[in-house]
């Protein structure tokens, strides 16, 4: 069972940037590939971006590509999204996801079994 822990985030103006965290409990983290979704009230939970087991393959969701990076630091067990020049409509509930196994980018929130608790993030304009 592994689980998740994101924090960092917080309240920011337009145009301010975040850097989120995830720690996982598991040894075995670099086996596991990862994603950041977010929710915003009344809406589904929506793609941000996901990487791969070694970090050498990402995928961004339209609405943040060249804005957000998401990558991971296997020793310390992490995966982080900067995100930058924030707008408000990015404004949700930041949750990172884990998978054990795979050789693609999953970009699904049903394709993922671990989650995290979330952390708020809201960009006020």
């Amino acid at each position: 069972q592994v689980q998740l822990v994101e924090s960092g985030g917080g309240l920011v103006q337009t145009g301010g940037s975040l850097r989120l965290s995830c720690a996982a409990s598991e040894r075995t983290f670099n086996n596991y590939h990862l994603g950041w979704f977010r929710q915003a009230p009344g809406m589904d939970r929506q793609f941000v971006a996901t990487i791969n087991w070694s970090g050498g393959g990402t995928y961004y969701a339209g609405s943040v590509k060249g804005r957000f990076t998401i990558s991971r630091d296997n020793a310390k067990n992490t995966v982080y999204l900067q995100m930058n020049s924030l707008k408000p409509e990015d404004t949700a509930v930041y949750y990172c996801a884990a998978r054990s196994w795979g050789s693609h980018l999953y970009v699904q929130a049903v394709e993922y079994r671990y989650w995290g608790q979330g952390t708020q993030v809201t960009v006020s304009s």
